[in-house]
């Protein structure tokens, strides 16, 4: 054949080939076998090796090639990639509706409709199409800033590398933005499960490997579900996807539009029956408000939009029995009800206790003590109480009320205005103090080796101390008369709280216990004012603008900063200790932009000295797992966040790992 033969078969070959991919992955039908379809991509390759010049980026030859990226490039999203608040009844649902409703007129809330998806246990990407040709597609990265990992969603044959034309030429003749999910089916995900914790983490792992050729083996799956450009000509979001079929891009099948809540809640209920039978992985529906009129008006909040929410089905669950409810005193004075429970296994962990947060709880749950309750690990990690099975009382339960006096000191508490806690008033109440204590000398604070709880209770009751100040001034002979102290461990002991009388100011912060300031606000406090005596003078307006600080913590640290008590206690804390001005020498930025949450212990360094090296490449440290966090640093004995690692996705690395990325 002639070059012009040639070019001319290619281009049906492409059509033909195209066309099938549509049935397959589109319509779910299949006109000739695989292994014809196999064929003529053998043809259509044999013919562009001869001609390589012929060869387009849009070919089906192209899904996979190119050598092993170094790294992904950056990409900015046009919108930011949102994330969806959770709902987990018909009771939250119907509560956002309401919210909803009240930035609405009264025309448009009465005609609120929905359409519903199912929420895919998988990974958010975005694509980009230039006049009809897949051009970009990334990861959702921080919502702002994602990967480029263009070569490898092109190895997923369910994403079309070019859009269907004919009468949609004008919708491909320019930019044209989607957005989707991409997973890995539960059949699939079978060949993997010893090695990946879910299909979630896998699908993330596939998409992020540096040679598409790994990714290629994995055999993803994707599923589109938004045209993201302003200027679609589209009502509602049904009319997106259809529009998203019409042009080549698959959407999922089991997607529903619903006229009203009662709709969604039978959909939801159906899709729950279902739940096993579905070939990949679900946890829920997005439900999202139908107008894209109204859903653009109804904005954002947060990192979140008001016109859509994840309605999740329910956690790990069981049912056991609430054995008493305990008050526990913080050192901020807030009194948390607790229930002690009859010891039960969900999700593989023993839980005994479960936090009831505040009086509020406690009503809508009309919880009782000796009540048979249904408990859940909510986000599959926090002990919760969903629901109490009132249809199993006996009439022996026993109704609880929150005290009107602290249980520790007597005196009287009170709800503040705005707040749902109640909290003790008296400042020099002994539970306070001793969680002050507590606070003070733990190991992100002051890091007081050997000052153990009991010790710490023994000073306070020998009225040996009055505040943390006072442990700075005790002597040896102050010991020796106590109970359990020689000579030898009162020498120790005061030595341990010598050592420390030097301390960095991050930490100075974080051991005020101011409320709302954790380890990160007090870190983002020492960036922005170095010192304490910029700090003490900082009006509130300077507090607010900070990164991740708002107006209730600002007027937190604002308020601590101006009482006479706190000021006194500042003043005799700066004789006994110093205090080194923040300085972050940022070594390189080899991390930069990226964020980090560490659980359990590290055998090379401390988990301070972990996260000091990698602020010094510039990058991040997070108290707690979000969809967001790029890593999750793991040691002996992790906690929580390692569970909530492994459901959210986020790439969990070893302490080996670790020191790879931090080495130069």
């Amino acid at each position: 054949m002639t070059k012009q033969e040639v070019e001319k078969r290619i281009k049906k070959l492409k059509k033909v080939i195209n066309h099938h991919r549509y049935l397959y992955h589109v319509l779910d039908k299949q006109e000739i076998s695989d292994t014809a379809l196999d064929s003529l991509k053998k043809e259509l390759f044999d013919l562009e090796q001869e001609f390589p010049e012929l060869i387009t980026p849009d070919s089906p030859t192209q899904r996979i090639g190119g050598k092993p990226l170094e790294k992904f490039k950056k990409v900015k999203h046009i919108r930011s990639m949102l994330s969806f608040n959770d709902a987990f009844s018909e009771e939250d649902m119907e509560d956002w509706v309401s919210k909803t409703s009240k930035l609405l007129t009264k025309k448009e809330a009465s005609e609120i409709d929905f359409f519903c998806e199912l929420k895919i246990d998988g990974l958010a990407i975005e694509l980009i199409y230039q006049n009809g040709v897949l051009k970009t597609g990334s990861t959702r990265g921080d919502g702002i800033i994602g990967e480029d990992i263009t070569q490898n969603l092109k190895t997923i044959e369910a994403i079309p590398l070019s859009l269907k034309e004919a009468e949609h030429r004008s919708r491909t003749s320019k930019q044209l933005v989607v957005r989707g999910e991409v997973f890995i089916p539960k059949k699939e995900f079978e060949r993997f499960k010893t090695t990946y914790a879910n299909p979630r983490n896998l699908a993330a792992g596939s998409v992020r490997q540096l040679n598409p050729k790994v990714t290629a083996s994995r055999n993803l799956d994707s599923f589109i579900y938004d045209l993201v450009d302003r200027d679609q000509v589209s009502d509602t979001h049904e009319q997106k996807h259809k529009i998203l079929k019409e042009l080549g891009l698959k959407t999922n099948p089991y997607n529903r539009y619903c006229k009203d809540l009662p709709e969604v809640f039978k959909f939801y209920k159906d899709i729950q029956k279902i739940r096993e039978k579905i070939p990949y992985e679900i946890d829920g529906l997005v439900v999202v408000v139908n107008s894209n009129k109204v859903f653009e008006k109804l904005g954002n909040i947060g990192k979140a939009p008001r016109g859509a929410i994840a309605f999740k089905f329910p956690g790990k669950q069981a049912t056991t029995i609430v054995e008493d409810i305990k008050i526990q005193i913080g050192r901020t004075g807030a009194l948390t009800p607790v229930a002690y429970l009859k010891p039960v296994q969900v999700g593989g962990v023993i839980i005994s206790r479960a936090t009831l947060h505040n009086e509020d709880e406690i009503k809508r749950l009309g919880i009782k003590i000796k009540d048979t309750v249904i408990v859940a690990r909510a986000g599959d990690v926090i002990p919760d109480i969903i629901k109490v099975l009132t249809d199993l009382r006996t009439g022996r339960e026993k109704e609880f009320k929150m005290p009107e006096q602290c249980p520790v000191c007597g005196s009287k508490v009170k709800r503040l205005k705005g707040e749902s806690l109640i909290r003790c008033l008296n400042l020099n109440c002994f539970a306070q103090k001793k969680e002050y204590f507590y606070h003070f000398v733990s190991k992100s604070a002051f890091d007081i080796e050997g000052l153990g709880m009991k010790i710490v209770d023994q000073f306070i009751e020998e009225n040996l101390v009055s505040d943390p100040a006072d442990l700075f001034e005790l002597k040896q002979g102050d010991l020796l008369p106590l109970e359990r102290f020689g000579e030898k461990s009162a020498e120790n002991a005061i030595k341990a709280i010598q050592n420390k009388k030097e301390i960095t100011f991050p930490r100075f912060i974080f051991a005020l216990g101011i409320r709302n300031v954790g380890e990160e606000t007090s870190l983002d406090l020492s960036k922005q004012f170095g010192g304490l005596e910029k700090l003490q003078k900082a009006k509130l307006e300077e507090l607010e603008n900070i990164h991740d600080v708002g107006p209730i913590v600002a007027k937190s640290i604002y308020n601590w900063f101006r009482e006479k008590r706190n000021i006194e206690y500042l003043e005799k804390l700066k004789r006994v200790v110093k205090i080194k001005n923040y300085e972050l020498r940022v070594r390189n930025k080899k991390l930069d932009g990226k964020s980090f949450v560490l659980t359990g212990g590290l055998e090379s360094m401390t988990r301070d000295q972990a996260k000091e090296r990698i602020r010094q490449l510039g990058g991040d440290i997070s108290e707690s797992v979000v969809k967001a966090t790029d890593f999750v640093i793991v040691g002996s004995e992790p906690g929580s966040k390692h569970d909530k690692a492994k459901k959210l996705g986020v790439k969990i690395i070893n302490e080996e790992q670790f020191l790879k990325l931090i080495s130069f």
